[in-house]
C-alpha cells in the first residue's frame, strides 16, 4: 500500500460555526455506507441560512483506506496521532469486519468512547452500531443494526433493547440504521431533525431521493 507523503498531505479545512462530522472509516468499509451519509451532510453547505457541517474522515492511518469495493479513500485524519477538531456528530459506517476482528481493536474502540464524551450525535450505519454496542454506548438505549444480522446483534449484546422490522432508531444522541441504500434515509431523518423538514426534503431532492420521514418505519424515543 502506497505511504502518504506528510508534507503533501492536504488537510480539509474546518469552518467555523459549523457542526464537525467525522466518518470513521478502516479497510473493508462498505462503500454505501460510507458515500450515502457523507453526500447528505456534505450537501448541506449548499443550503442557506442553517448551522451547515464540516465532513472529513478519520482512520487509525493517513495511508489508504481500501473499502470492501476496492475504493481506495485517504483519509484526512489519523486519530491515533492528529490532533483533531471537536466532534459534534460521529458516524460509523459498516466495515467488512465490524463483526469480529475490528470489536477487538481497543484504540479504536476508546476513540469511539473518547468521542462520545462530548459528541452532540453518534450515528451507525448497518453494522456499525456492533462498534457502538461494543463501546458500551447503546447500554440504555434502543438500537437496530443490518436486518439479517439482528440475531447475531442480540446474541453477542443480549442485554440490548434492538428495534427489528425499522430502518432507523434514534434514542438520546444515538442513530443506528440498518444501513445500505437506507443510510441516505437515516441521514435525512437527521438533517430533518436538525433543520426542519424544508431543508431535509432540500436535500433530499438534490440527490433524487423521495423524502417522507412518516412512511418510513423508523422508531424514535423522545
Amino acid at each position: 500500500m502506497d505511504k502518504i507523503d506528510k508534507q503533501q498531505r492536504t488537510v480539509p479545512k474546518i469552518e467555523p460555526g459549523r457542526y464537525n462530522v467525522a466518518f470513521l472509516i478502516m479497510n473493508g468499509v462498505y462503500n454505501t455506507e460510507f458515500t450515502a451519509p457523507f453526500d447528505i451532510f456534505q450537501h448541506t453547505q449548499f443550503r442557506k441560512g442553517i448551522k451547515a457541517m464540516n465532513t472529513f474522515t478519520v482512520a487509525n492511518t493517513l495511508d489508504p483506506i481500501t473499502s470492501f469495493e476496492g475504493v481506495r479513500i485517504l483519509p484526512d485524519f489519523d486519530y491515533t496521532k492528529d490532533q483533531l477538531p471537536k466532534i459534534d456528530i460521529l458516524v460509523i459506517p459498516s466495515a467488512e469486519h465490524h463483526l469480529d476482528t475490528d470489536l477487538k481493536d481497543t484504540v479504536m474502540l476508546d476513540f469511539v468512547k473518547k468521542v462520545d464524551q462530548r459528541a452532540l450525535f453518534m450515528t451507525s450505519h448497518c453494522d456499525g452500531a456492533f462498534v457502538l454496542a461494543k463501546a458500551g454506548l447503546l447500554d440504555s438505549v434502543a438500537s437496530t443494526t443490518f436486518p439479517s444480522d439482528i440475531k447475531t446483534y442480540e446474541n453477542m449484546f443480549p442485554d440490548l433493547e434492538v428495534k427489528k422490522d425499522v430502518l432507523f432508531v434514534h434514542d438520546g444522541k444515538y442513530i443506528t440504521s440498518a444501513g445500505g441504500a437506507k443510510s441516505f434515509e437515516a441521514a435525512l431523518y437527521l438533517c430533518e431533525h436538525l433543520y426542519g423538514k424544508q431543508i431535509a426534503r432540500s436535500l433530499a431532492g438534490g440527490l433524487v431521493i423521495d423524502w417522507q420521514l412518516e412512511a418510513i418505519p423508523h422508531f424514535i424515543r423522545p
